[in-house]
């Protein structure tokens, strides 16, 4: 009498297919980004126009976090935040922009394995930082314009600190499952990712394992934090706006609008290009207006952020007219 096999022939032979494609598949010890264009002549130029972005980046944010910290008048919870703010943008651009811009001057644009990580995890990190901060900031003008007898109690700088730091936890949290799902992806066809950076959905589409589960937890990971931010904007902008509107004197309305509208721009712009990125339906997806919107959020929008506070915030354009005339008559 024969002795049965432990297992079906069906399971045995998926098991031998699993088995098999595993001893195939090779190792991916690199990846090779495509970038933004093929043409060495439209590298150069490129080259040139995202050196002058990230520089003026850099400095501008940088000019930024110098000036709240010179000026007295901006030491105020909503000036803190904004330094916060310039801080992330700075890394949050500084994840991308140096390694792109090597790209166009290489002839191969290879990226280490666990460079490719390194990038995703401070890139995934500082995005969901900015993301909660600015939803940190609509709480604080929402409190200055709803709850103004009590902003200094309920805005302490205790409390400040606190919320800064639940930024940065919710941003570790949050890169840790990113983290965790894409190391456990396999590579196996191709590493040559069709884009300028390790963003995690081109990774996903280059996979050769499984990726549902890991599809499934990035997508409630993201709308977690990308959620309760919009939510917590909203929620306080729609106060904001009934506090205003109820306001007699059109004086006070206008000061109330003028202490928001920075904000309510750079929100605008940083959630709009975010919700168009990550959150259109399949059937309009399209690679190149994915690299373009990814431009725009990695590299555009944390320069735009200090330039659109210099230029519509009185208290900072005043700071800076002090520290240039300061500069220049001690000079």
């Amino acid at each position: 009498m024969s002795t049965p096999h432990p297992f079906p022939s069906s399971t045995t032979r998926d098991f031998q297919t699993w088995f098999t494609a595993v001893e195939n598949c090779t190792v991916v010890t690199d990846f090779i980004l495509l970038g933004l264009s093929g043409r060495r002549d439209v590298q150069q130029g490129l080259f040139v126009l995202f050196l002058l972005v990230y520089g003026i980046t850099v400095i501008a944010n940088l000019g930024m976090i110098l000036l709240i910290r010179m000026d007295p008048r901006l030491h105020t919870p909503m000036y803190f935040f904004l330094s916060n703010l310039s801080f992330c943008d700075i890394c949050y651009s500084s994840s991308v922009s140096p390694k792109m811009l090597a790209d166009f001057l290489s002839e191969q644009k290879k990226i280490a394995y666990n460079l490719c990580v390194v990038q995703m995890f401070f890139f995934v990190t500082f995005g969901d930082v900015d993301c909660v901060m600015l939803s940190v900031m609509a709480y604080d003008r929402y409190v200055a314009i709803c709850n103004p007898l009590l902003y200094t109690v309920t805005m302490s700088r205790r409390v400040c600190i606190q919320l800064v730091a639940t930024a940065y936890t919710i941003g570790l949290m949050d890169v840790t499952i990113f983290t965790y799902c894409t190391i456990q992806l396999s590579f196996c066809n191709s590493n040559i990712i069709n884009h300028f950076f390790c963003d995690v959905p081109p990774l996903l589409a280059l996979s050769t394992s499984d990726t549902t589960t890991s599809e499934i937890a990035l997508t409630v990971s993201c709308i977690c934090v990308v959620g309760s931010s919009i939510i917590t904007v909203l929620l306080s902008y729609s106060y904001i706006i009934t506090t205003i509107l109820r306001m007699k004197s059109a004086k006070g309305r206008c000061k109330a609008f003028s202490t928001c509208a920075s904000h309510f721009a750079t929100v605008a712009i940083f959630y709009g290009t975010l919700l168009f990125m990550y959150f259109r339906p399949n059937s309009s997806y399209s690679m190149d207006t994915d690299k373009i919107a990814s431009v725009f959020y990695t590299v555009v929008i944390p320069m735009l952020n200090p330039l659109i506070y210099s230029l519509r915030n009185k208290d900072v354009k005043g700071a800076l007219k002090k520290a240039v005339g300061t500069k220049l008559f001690s000079g």
